[in-house]
């Protein structure tokens, strides 16, 4: 037995560094949107805290949003008919102002179209009077005939339309009073030369026939409006060219146009929000049973079987509540079925094994006798009667951890907690251990023992739960060290037992504590164990309000963990010892055929000598060890290639049976 008082240590672990998440991922997680100090990487206070107070209030809708499926399919819903309402309010009004706008252009153009032919025809009539002396001095001035003209055509379309003429070259000064020139001349507040646009104007002066163009009408009081400018080149009395323009404003259609946006959008209000609510009905009768069938399943997961929900009408929902209810009925009856089942069947241990007490009381005093005679006996008779004696003890322990069970399954199970020294308990294992670990070549080693590990526990349990594992741990080592460390802090403490055995494969640490369990039911059972060794000892760290885990790795042995609360009926929250021991594999880097992660040669370990502890300076739990003869052996290989000598005075087929050993759960 070799003991070192020094106090387990942990080895930091490594964590990944905040480049492997997203930007969005660090904001959203924590708000950590540059990289963390521990990483390297420098952190903006101010930033930081921006994030972290623009992320708060959206943390409830998001939870709400997810929470809430009527919610998402009401708000999908809004969303979808806003889109259509949008959609088909742009087709709508694109209709709408190309309608308007086709009309308005073949009314102008129709309108101008007259207008230019009675500026022609009175030029004409007025050329024609003049040579017949029927025309006065005024109709001899271009200027005076031209404002005649606009006038003229202007007093029919007051408030439609708008005239104005231009001389035909645009670069020439208009004035007045200066003989053959023009200035412009329009109806009511328009300014001519601002209004009809430069490019309008020379399309008019290259080209004969009307020309139109979109403008804006410019006012010497008020806004500007859009309008359609229409302009031919015409010639006066005097026979000079001049430029006529027709300025139709679109102030009707911009009214009309606006009034029908006004009603698209208030019938499109009217017509989303009566979808919302629409959809709002239709899902609340959908979630509404949905809803009640996850209350009363929750309430059926809590054990209340009785409940029931309510089911009305002939519909799809309807059915689906009576299924839901025929369920819970079946359910119902088959819990019933198995508790009336699992009492019969803990009645039926109880009895038998309080009824076998008697018999086997008589059959182990006959079985004594027979045994303290056997030297009398021929070999054969001598070696049938320590068989006897040994299935006898085999089977009053059987006995026991059944009566043992039945309590616990009864309720019965008492705690008699007090202040123990976990230390003083594990010396008891250990030195109890020691024989089987001779007989192993292995070495039980104690970390952690430099310091009390006091709890408030049941010292007879505890010692059976450690004297389990101890054993267990001997069993299955394959002749190699096993560390028992102890630690405390934070109101808990904690045993740990670690074996380089053969390990447990995935999925094993848990089945491991069921009844009667073995890794390997082909492997006989022949060192003693029951079975229900690692069953009773999770139900006595249960009872202390504690936990007993187990962890291993094929090839890499196991750990077994019990924690317990340091006050008896505190809540644990941790335990002092990690579960996965710091000498794993994936700790050590390595994956499960024993390479380095990401390729690379094989790893080398050192292999233990059988009885003595790991190379290397460390005896897998941190802390250091004597340094003993070793050679390499790939990581992850064969642990079981050397077969260990027959302990003196043994057998070599005896060794060999017993190295094979029992089912973890023994």
């Amino acid at each position: 037995m070799t003991w070192n008082g020094t106090a387990p240590r942990r080895d930091a672990r490594a964590v990944d560094p905040a480049g492997r998440i997203s930007a969005f991922g660090r904001f959203w997680q924590g708000g950590h949107l540059l990289q963390d100090p521990s990483a390297g990487g420098p952190v903006n206070p101010v930033l930081r805290l921006f994030l972290r107070w623009v992320r708060r209030p959206l943390l409830p809708a998001v939870r709400l949003w997810r929470r809430n499926i009527q919610l998402r399919v009401v708000a999908t819903t809004l969303l979808m008919s806003l889109g259509v309402v949008l959609l088909l309010g742009l087709v709508v009004i694109g209709q709408v102002r190309n309608g308007l706008q086709d009309a308005k252009e073949g009314a102008a153009q129709s309108q101008a179209v007259g207008g230019f032919t009675v500026a022609r025809d009175k030029a004409d009539n007025d050329a024609r009077g003049r040579e017949g002396g029927q025309v006065g001095r005024r109709a001899h001035n271009s200027g005076v005939w031209l404002t005649d003209l606009v006038q003229q055509l202007a007093s029919g379309g007051q408030g439609v339309y708008s005239v104005v003429a231009l001389g035909s070259d645009a670069e020439q000064p208009f004035v007045d009073d200066s003989q053959g020139t023009r200035a412009p001349r329009a109806s009511g507040d328009i300014q001519p030369e601002k209004s009809v646009p430069a490019e309008l104007r020379r399309a008019v002066d290259r080209e004969s026939g009307p020309h139109e163009q979109h403008t804006r009408i410019v006012r010497s009081r008020g806004a500007d409006e859009p309008a359609l400018a229409i302009g031919k080149q015409m010639y006066d009395v005097n026979g000079n060219p001049y430029q006529l323009y027709y300025l139709f404003p679109f102030t009707q259609e911009e009214k009309s146009l606006s009034l029908v946006k006004g009603t698209l959008a208030t019938a499109g209000v009217f017509v989303v929000m009566l979808l919302g609510a629409i959809a709002w009905l239709v899902v609340r009768q959908v979630v509404t049973p949905v809803r009640m069938a996850a209350g009363i399943s929750e309430r059926l997961a809590a054990g209340r079987l009785q409940e029931r929900m309510k089911v009305t009408g002939e519909d799809d929902i309807a059915r689906l509540g009576e299924a839901f209810n025929k369920m819970g009925q079946n359910l119902h009856l088959k819990i019933r079925q198995l508790e009336d089942l699992s009492r019969m069947q803990r009645r039926f241990v109880s009895d038998v094994s309080h009824e076998l007490r008697t018999p086997l009381t008589t059959v182990r005093m006959a079985a004594d006798v027979i045994h303290d005679a056997r030297d009398g006996f021929d070999p054969a008779t001598a070696r049938s009667a320590e068989l006897l004696r040994g299935q006898l003890d085999r089977f009053e322990s059987l006995l026991a951890d059944l009566l043992e069970i039945s309590r616990f399954d009864a309720g019965a199970a008492a705690l008699e907690a007090g202040p123990v020294d976990l230390r003083d308990i594990v010396v008891r294992v250990v030195e109890g251990a020691e024989p089987l670990a001779e007989r192993k070549d292995s070495r039980i080693l104690v970390r952690g023992d430099g310091s009390p590990v006091v709890a408030e526990a049941d010292a007879r349990r505890i010692e059976r739960v450690l004297r389990n594992l101890v054993v267990n741990a001997v069993e299955h080592g394959e002749g190699r060290n096993i560390v028992v460390r102890l630690a405390a802090a934070e109101g808990a403490v904690a045993v740990a037992v670690r074996d380089y055995g053969v390990g447990l494969k995935p999925g094993e640490a848990t089945r491991v504590f069921n009844r009667f369990w073995r890794a390997d039911p082909a492997r006989a059972r022949t060192t003693g164990g029951t079975g229900l060794g690692l069953s009773i000892a999770v139900e006595d760290a249960r009872l202390h309000g504690g936990w007993l885990q187990a962890w291993g790795e094929p090839g890499g042995g196991s750990q077994f963990r019990l924690t317990l609360p340091a006050a008896a009926g505190d809540t644990l929250r941790g335990s002092p010892i990690p579960l996965e021991p710091d000498d794993s594999r994936r700790n050590r880097g390595l994956n499960d055929a024993g390479l380095p992660r990401g390729g690379g040669p094989r790893a080398l370990m050192p292999r233990q000598t059988r009885g003595e502890p790991p190379a290397g300076g460390t005896d897998g739990t941190g802390d250091a060890a004597a340094p003993v003869g070793t050679h390499l052996v790939p990581a992850g290989a064969e642990r079981g290639q050397e077969e260990p000598s027959p302990a003196p005075g043994r057998r070599s087929d005896e060794h060999e049976t017993e190295a094979e050993g029992g089912p973890r759960g023994g």
